[in-house]
């Protein structure tokens, strides 16, 4: 994970609002609340300072007090989104009282019901930020590229342990059939936004179960 890069004292400007009687942590908290919120429905580009401020109710100035810059506010971001979603893959994919393809498609599942909660204006927020990377600060290229590679490592350990059960080929490649999850999952997740509906994810759910257990390896 990434070093929290406001955690410098010394990156800060300004001075917090003298009316405001939250805690430092609790207002930045909510700051980056609000912002996992904006950039799951939205791009960073699209998303303004003042617009995150006003929905907490922070004064306009005071953000440099919270984060170095809207860069480091953005790091901060993929980073809280990261560990929040690595909690629900773990959730799913470690199911002990399921099988293997069972957490996978329990994962979908719950993608599918928490799109649906929000009117399928939320995706993922770091698909989201992947696809507008050429306009975006260099520095988020590796984090975005490495919080994929931990997304893989998870499925990829769900599928050995499907292997183990004999629920997929043992010639399956449990490594490439991780990447292609992903690669194939965030396009799906982007079709569901626009379609909104939830069809999208099953088919590409259904092609992801039948080629993984297909007894022949793509090339």
């Amino acid at each position: 994970m990434p070093v929290d890069p406001c955690s410098n004292a010394s990156k800060r400007r300004g001075r917090p609002p003298r009316d405001n009687t939250r805690p430092y942590a609790d207002t930045r908290q909510l700051l980056v609340q609000a912002g996992l919120v904006m950039l799951t429905q939205r791009g960073y580009s699209s998303v303004g300072i003042e617009e995150v401020l006003r929905q907490v109710g922070v004064p306009k100035g005071s953000f440099y007090h919270y984060f170095g810059s809207k860069e480091a506010f953005g790091q901060v971001l993929i980073a809280a989104y990261h560990e929040y979603f690595c909690r629900k893959l773990e959730r799913c994919l470690l199911h002990p009282a399921h099988s293997p393809l069972q957490r996978v498609q329990d994962f979908v599942d719950d993608a599918k019901n928490g799109m649906a909660k929000y009117g399928f204006q939320r995706g993922c927020l770091v698909g989201n930020l992947g696809q507008e990377m050429n306009a975006l600060p260099e520095s988020f290229r590796q984090q975005l590229i490495d919080v994929f590679s931990e997304w893989q490592q998870r499925m990829a350990q769900c599928l050995r342990e499907a292997q183990a059960q004999q629920q997929i080929p043992a010639s399956r490649d449990c490594e490439w059939f991780a990447s292609y999850f992903w690669i194939g999952w965030e396009g799906a997740v982007l079709r569901a936004k626009l379609e909104q509906s939830a069809v999208p994810l099953d088919i590409f759910a259904r092609g992801f179960m039948h080629l993984v257990q297909s007894p022949h390896q793509p090339t």
